[in-house]
């Protein structure tokens, strides 16, 4: 074994000739030296090593170093041909054996090896043959029984007496390379093991399979140089002054105390998504001045059991020693739904999502005031929370964050516009396009700016000017340009007509929202045509400001009917979303006259399985729906059929210039017969210095 090893070094010698100097050194039978240098391993001597002069080793944290690396390798290699057995004879059939070997008398013994290959001994005379007696010969045999047969009948052909017959020796060899593969999956599933508890989640030498348990928040503060601050949160100001309001309670708590006031427990960020809720977050560990802990709920959840509740009593074990500091749960909805609505409702079991909601209960309502830990979390969803996340003394107060209106838009966009490369009036600039963009959250509202951004650059400007934020604005509505896409004649001139109906159906009626622009250019995935209103910031409707908007929508269709006397598919997102008005008003607005002021308004989705009214009422509803769409259509149909010579020169000025504005409107058509005052209007054209 130690010759073959020595070899084997000797081969390797070759091609690395300075490496297996210093292998043989270290593996000669010499006296160990006292010199330190002399008891470093090989790996540390060879050129690889971090300890070499030549190059130090530069492998980032947490991975192998190569001498790591090369050390593996090459003792798999060593230990590969030390393991595997030396048969580097030739192989024979039994054919070959017979006619070659055994007819010819040279064959002295045989050995069968582990009952399927049989090793084959020559006599010394073999060498006046030409076949040297220190080859070796294989070959393999299905089985022990056939083989004796054949060998018998060989020799009985050849006229072998059986007191001169070949021996025959049987011998079970091991072979240490299947043993080492057979255990090797076993051994590989042991050392990755090892491995992940030793560096643990991300390389570090902290945490691992064995820490599974531990909380995963991430700790920010001061340090950390989070360069998110309270002035880049804009449009939400109400929810600003709260959050700011708790940084000054883990600040300054003797200003409170001394009044009798204790710190709050915690708060609940609300609101639709884009709303700044996560942004606000960022800012609070920005300027906070305590330790900050973040974390997502989603975390909390794994498919071992008791693992999220293990993270949760780490979580507020971390935040107890470093009090006083603020925990932010992101999501918290992924853990706070209302027991009893999850996967265990019908098992009747207890799953362990809400374990970990029983466990952060505990955890909120366990730790003193006194000792200033304050948590904060973020959802979209409140009205799935239990109510006993809810309640005073765990989330006292409950911040709602929503959709900013036209001065918080016009606050969103000064923040957003301050790093884009503009020769405008950014003050000016950002009034009009809060005016533009009704119903657009802050997210949104970053989004128009880095596409307006991103649109002059690719027109290969040095600067962004306003046509290009007005692109990115209907890039955020209604999609991309898909000029590529080319329309018939005949679906280009449907187009142009149905979109011609929505604009003269708007025109004429009064609660219908101003039209600012008209397109046949199609966009997106399936719209072929394109319009864009200026609705005003309005939080109560009227029925008769419903049934204009029901009328105008189904504009497009009627204009198809009255033009062409036909049907198309074009028109199936405005029936949605007429049909969806309608349901609305009669089932959840109670603006139906037989239905009566009933809602069966379901927001929390209970009823999911059955209808909160009856077969007669679930007709009656329906019936009522059909009648309110059908009053709708047949009033949109008188308009237009009234209208129809404008329908006709709206149409043919989109076939010829693809989009038309407002202005092209009051000059085919003249001014709206209704005295409007626009958010644009009233917003914009006003002296920004004087509003």
């Amino acid at each position: 074994m130690l010759s073959r090893l020595l070899s084997i070094t000797r081969c390797y010698a070759k091609r690395y000739p300075q490496t297996a100097r210093v292998a043989l050194r270290n593996y000669s039978t010499k006296k160990p030296s006292n010199d330190p240098k002399g008891s470093q391993s090989f790996f540390d001597r060879t050129p690889f090593s971090s300890n070499s002069n030549k190059k130090p080793n530069s492998a980032p944290p947490g991975m192998p170093k190569t001498s790591e690396l090369f050390a593996t390798a090459l003792c798999a290699y060593i230990i590969y041909r030390v393991a595997s057995p030396s048969e580097d004879g030739r192989e024979l059939t039994w054919q070959a054996f017979r006619s070659q070997l055994l007819d010819r008398g040279l064959v002295d013994r045989l050995e069968v090896l582990n009952r399927e290959r049989v090793r084959v001994y020559l006599r010394p005379e073999a060498h006046s043959m030409g076949i040297s007696p220190s080859n070796v010969f294989y070959f393999s045999i299905g089985s022990v029984g056939a083989f004796e047969r054949s060998l018998e009948n060989a020799q009985r052909e050849l006229g072998i007496s059986p007191n001169e017959a070949i021996p025959v020796a049987y011998h079970d060899q091991a072979n240490v390379a299947e043993m080492i593969l057979q255990f090797a999956p076993t051994m590989l599933l042991i050392g990755m093991l090892f491995y992940i508890s030793k560096k643990g989640p991300g390389g570090s030498q902290a945490g691992g399979i064995f820490n599974i348990g531990k909380s995963k928040a991430k700790r920010f503060n001061q340090e950390d140089k989070v360069k998110i601050s309270f002035k880049d949160v804009a449009g939400a100001d109400e929810a600003k002054l709260e959050i700011m309001e708790f940084v000054n309670f883990l600040k300054n708590p003797a200003v409170y105390e001394k009044l009798g006031a204790t710190i709050p427990k915690g708060a609940i960020l609300s609101g639709p998504p884009g709303t700044g809720k996560t942004l606000l977050a960022k800012a609070t560990a920005g300027e906070a001045g305590v330790p900050f802990y973040s974390v997502s709920g989603s975390e909390f959840v794994e498919m071992f059991v008791g693992v999220g509740s293990s993270r949760v009593r780490d979580l507020f074990a971390t935040a107890k020693k470093n009090a006083p500091c603020i925990i932010f749960v992101d999501e918290i909805d992924a853990i706070g739904k209302t027991r009893g609505k999850g996967a265990g409702q019908f098992g009747g079991g207890n799953d362990e999502r809400e374990s970990t909601l029983n466990q952060l209960l505990v955890e909120m309502d366990g730790f003193d005031s006194d000792q200033h830990v304050v948590v904060l979390a973020g959802t979209n969803r409140p009205d799935v929370l239990d109510p006993a996340l809810l309640r005073p003394g765990r989330f006292d107060r409950h911040i709602t964050i929503d959709r900013p209106d036209i001065n918080g838009r016009v606050q969103i966009f000064e923040v957003h516009l301050r790093p884009i490369k503009a020769d405008l009036d950014k003050q000016v600039l950002a009034r009009k396009l809060a005016a533009l963009t009704p119903g657009f959250a802050g997210a949104d509202i970053h989004n128009v700016c880095n596409e307006a951004a991103l649109i002059a650059a690719r027109r290969g400007k040095d600067m962004v000017e306003e046509k290009d934020f007005e692109d990115a604005i209907e890039r955020v509505i209604a999609g991309l340009e898909k000029k590529s896409r080319v329309l018939s004649p005949e679906e280009k001139k449907t187009v142009a007509y149905h979109e011609a109906g929505h604009a003269i159906a708007g025109w004429y009626l009064k609660y219908a929202d101003p039209l600012l622009k008209v397109s046949v250019i199609p966009r997106g995935s399936a719209a072929l045509g394109y319009a864009q209103y200026l609705p005003q910031d309005q939080y109560l409707y009227s029925k008769k400001q419903l049934l204009d908007r029901m009328c105008m929508t189904l504009g497009g269709r009627v204009s198809e009917k009255i033009f062409f006397n036909t049907i198309t598919t074009g028109a199936q997102d405005d029936l949605q979303k007429v049909t969806k008005m309608a349901y609305a008003q009669v089932t959840a607005y109670g603006m139906n006259a037989k239905i009566g002021p009933i809602s069966f308004s379901d927001p929390q989705n209970e009823n999911r399985f059955q209808k909160p009214f009856s077969e007669e009422t679930g007709e009656l509803i329906d019936n009522e729906v059909r009648s309110l769409v059908s009053e709708a259509y047949d009033r949109t149909l008188r308009l237009l059929t009234e209208k129809k010579d404008e329908i006709e020169k709206v149409a043919q000025l989109l076939l010829s210039k693809e989009v038309i504005t407002r202005e092209d409107m009051e000059n085919l058509v003249g001014k709206r017969p209704f005295d409007e005052h626009t958010t644009y209007d009233e917003y914009v054209r006003r002296n920004p210095a004087n509003p």
